[in-house]
């Protein structure tokens, strides 16, 4: 009977980490972040972490995310809006009482929103000097020779050439 009990505990334990591991966070992340911080805070090189505590660390803030999240959910609700906003998390943290890191989220928020710009500018940047890499680009003819494809400016004229040729050679009919 023992071992009955004893195989269901362990079936259960397997169930709840297979669940904790697929929604939990990624554990490279997680350890890289427990590992990054504890070396600030210690003056030894090599901390090494068993599997347990890993996973203690990653539930722990899983868990932290659902209960913010829930709590700027409760925020958002409450102001009769759909999404959530930074602002619901900065007041969610004060409310769930972890006022000390609205400064440093906010911090990281301002970092994470320049390099977005940058990057969204340098990715329309390159997106335009693609668009006119590709007018430049040679184009069969159809006669089985290249010729280089015309600019947007070039189609008008002579789009605007071959109506006037046209007119004329109505004119003379």
């Amino acid at each position: 009977m023992a071992e009955i009990e004893k195989e269901e505990k362990e079936k259960v334990v397997a169930a709840a980490t297979v669940q904790i591991d697929q929604e939990g966070l990624p554990k490279t992340i997680v350890r890289r972040l427990v590992k990054e911080k504890l070396s600030q805070l210690s003056t030894d090189t090599d901390i090494s972490l068993l599997r347990d505590s890993l996973l203690a660390f990653s539930e722990s803030a899983r868990l932290f995310i659902h209960y913010l999240s829930a709590t700027a959910n409760d925020i958002c609700k409450e102001s009769k809006r759909q999404t959530i906003n930074a602002e619901d998390v900065f007041k969610a943290l004060e409310e769930i009482e972890f006022p000390e890191l609205i400064e440093p989220l906010k911090a990281s928020l301002e970092v994470f929103r320049e390099k977005n710009s940058k990057r969204k500018s340098a990715s329309a940047k390159s997106t335009e000097s693609n668009k006119k890499a590709k007018l430049k680009e040679p184009v069969e003819n159809g006669k089985g020779k290249m010729k280089e494809q015309p600019s947007d400016n070039e189609n008008e004229d002579t789009q605007a050439g071959e109506e006037i040729n046209e007119v004329e050679d109505g004119a003379d009919d």
